[in-house]
């Protein structure tokens, strides 16, 4: 099957410079991409996999945040002048 897409100028340099690198023609770069795209086998990522790394991420506060959610609030916007 013979198949045209325009790229735009950025990913076709990107392009050739991948298959420079690999030794490879843009057909089979390209085929090689779209296999992997549409293969079954690729795992898809469910969004709490994606988000893992984040969660918690900034590490504020330690213990049970919903538990202690309501003093965190008034810690957090007390006014400093009435403390």
């Amino acid at each position: 099957m013979s198949l045209s897409i325009r790229l735009p100028k950025t990913l076709e340099e990107r392009l050739a410079i991948f298959c420079q690198t690999h030794g490879m023609t843009e057909d089979q770069a390209i085929e090689r991409a779209l296999h992997q795209l549409l293969s079954d086998e690729s795992p898809s990522l469910t969004p709490y996999a994606l988000g893992v790394e984040g969660f918690g991420a900034d590490r504020t506060h330690s213990g049970d945040i919903a538990k202690n959610s309501r003093q965190l609030l008034r810690d957090r916007f007390r006014d400093p002048v009435t403390r």
